[in-house]
């Protein structure tokens, strides 16, 4: 059975005969201890505060049965890892090979929830305001002021709290809406259209805050940690 906070990508789910739902990961509406094991893939790091991700991570392991498993995957701030890029670092390249104007892309494959490419948001920053600031850490530079920088597509992280950018690929900006608009290239003038560009928050997580996180509730222990393709990945036992 699927849950996700999307109603659209539920709908999808229910079109190709799947179980799914539409439910926030603080708050699912399952029986605790009925499941035998759970995954949250590219979810945890879409959450502003520690305590909510910490949260999340507890309402994952209330859902389990004694004995049963979870496997989490949140993007990693480390996206070169022992002397290895990426795959979405190595993409870069492949995209502007295929594209040389603007790559308006698609969501990365299931394990790593990546943006399209957008190099012209490069220097933007957002106007929201990031309450909870960490002190500096994995190498990250501090923000300047209060706003959330916009991560450069393709590129190395300098921020572990920051607004990734989306294309919405050949869609019309509605009216009032409040996004950034590119155009997307075309056979002619006549056939491009303007693409709006969300911001979607991250907090990308350093080497061992992930587990760090886990082995805080008693309920469960870590059976396995590690790393895969710019991600940090933890597999967890219910006690």
């Amino acid at each position: 059975v699927g849950c996700d906070r999307s109603k659209n990508l539920v709908d999808i789910c229910g079109e190709k005969h799947f179980q799914a739902f539409v439910c926030d990961a603080l708050s699912v509406p399952i029986r605790s201890g009925s499941c035998d094991a759970c995954i949250s893939i590219a979810v945890i790091h879409h959450f502003s505060t520690a305590e909510r991700r910490l949260a999340t991570i507890r309402e994952l392991a209330r859902l389990l049965r004694p004995g049963g498993t979870a496997l989490i995957y949140v993007w990693a701030m480390e996206q070169e890892y022992k002397n290895q890029k990426s795959k979405y670092l190595k993409e870069k390249n492949d995209s502007k090979n295929k594209d040389k104007d603007i790559n308006t892309g698609t969501a990365q494959r299931p394990l790593s929830d990546q943006g399209p490419d957008n190099s012209s948001q490069d220097s933007a920053w957002s106007d929201q305001l990031l309450k909870d600031l960490k002190d500096e850490s994995c190498g990250a530079k501090p923000v300047a002021d209060f706003r959330l920088p916009v991560h450069t597509n393709r590129t190395s992280f300098h921020s572990q709290d920051l607004l990734v950018p989306w294309h919405l690929k050949g869609g019309t900006k509605k009216k009032g809406e409040n996004v950034d608009t590119v155009l997307v290239p075309g056979g002619s003038k006549e056939s491009q259209e303007l693409s709006p560009v969300f911001h979607r928050y991250y907090h990308v997580f350093c080497e061992g805050e992930l587990e760090a996180v886990c082995r805080s509730l008693d309920c469960v222990r870590v059976q396995k940690s590690y790393y895969d393709q710019g991600n940090w990945c933890v597999i967890l036992e219910k006690l």
